[in-house]
């Protein structure tokens, strides 16, 4: 093995820490502790696991968890009343609704109600607008997760050849604009993209987030690349793997994700910082 593995475990454990003992200061101060209130709508078993990773987060690091759980079958007037309800609660410093949502539901009008300040999942188009702008206020939590990662590695990303492959508005889209402000020319790749093997090859940093088990293989990168390795998938056999194939990839790349324990426990740590974040635009009011 010739790559250095990017450990988003040890990361996460550390940014989890940061937030907790920021929560203790807050509290320590009269402020009151921040409050994260996490609807689910019906009860599909991934997103039941992911539900419950964040609720567990919560309580690990001190801040207070609203678990606001609905019928598959709710209209979508009630879960529109239901955030309209918690952007007014005092208590309530981030709102996330988990996706995906059920058919009948529009998820823009869901994530669009959301109140700026509250969207600490950084989907609200305001929110993806300030990113745009190079002006970021709550950032995307798996992007803004990706980002740490580099920083605590100290890779130096201006002026890096930066390929994005899937063009998601919760990773791809918004994982452009994070690499952009910190100075990567970057091409975003997705299903029409023409030549992907010739991109790949000549990315400094490849950021995969497609949902292909091992779509992209070692060969393909260029000799000592920055691999970001955004997927989860689930075999058949019930392991996990991400969208490079790890057993080649590693033997190529410069740095490397693991998946499970790369990006994935970022996601729920930034979440988390996101929520302290929201929770101190209300400490001037």
């Amino acid at each position: 093995m010739s790559a250095t593995l990017i450990d988003g475990k040890a990361a996460a454990a550390r940014l989890r820490l940061q937030v907790a003992e920021a929560i203790t200061a807050r509290c320590a101060s009269g402020k009151p502790a921040a409050g994260l209130a996490v609807i689910q709508v019906g009860h599909d078993p991934a997103s039941s696991v992911y539900v419950a990773s964040k609720r567990r987060a919560c309580e690990e690091v001190g801040i207070t968890s609203f678990a606001y759980d609905l019928d598959a079958n709710c209209p979508q007037d009630e879960l529109l009343a239901l955030i309209d309800k918690l952007n007014l609660d005092s208590r309530i410093h981030g709102i996330l609704v988990q996706l995906p949502l059920p058919a009948h539901i529009d998820g823009n009008a869901v994530i669009e109600r959301i109140a700026v300040t509250k969207d600490v999942d950084g989907f609200h188009p305001y929110n993806l607008g300030r990113l745009a702008q190079r002006r970021p206020l709550l950032r995307p939590c798996t992007p803004r997760g990706v980002m740490t990662l580099l920083e605590n590695y100290q890779i130096p990303l201006a002026g890096m050849d930066a390929v994005v492959i899937g063009q998601s508005n919760i990773v791809g889209r918004p994982m452009l604009l994070e690499l952009m402000q910190a100075g990567c020319t970057v091409t975003l790749c997705h299903s029409r993209s023409r030549d992907l093997t010739t991109k790949i090859a000549a990315a400094d940093l490849l950021v995969a987030a497609i949902g292909q088990p091992a779509f992209i293989r070692g060969e393909s990168l260029k000799a000592g690349a920055v691999v970001i390795d955004v997927g989860i998938n689930r075999l058949p056999d019930g392991k996990l793997c991400g969208d490079v194939d790890f057993a080649t990839a590693v033997q190529r790349a410069g740095w490397i994700t693991p998946v499970p324990g790369g990006v994935g426990p970022m996601t729920v740590a930034t979440l988390m910082q996101n929520t302290l974040q929201a929770a101190t635009f209300t400490d001037s009011k």
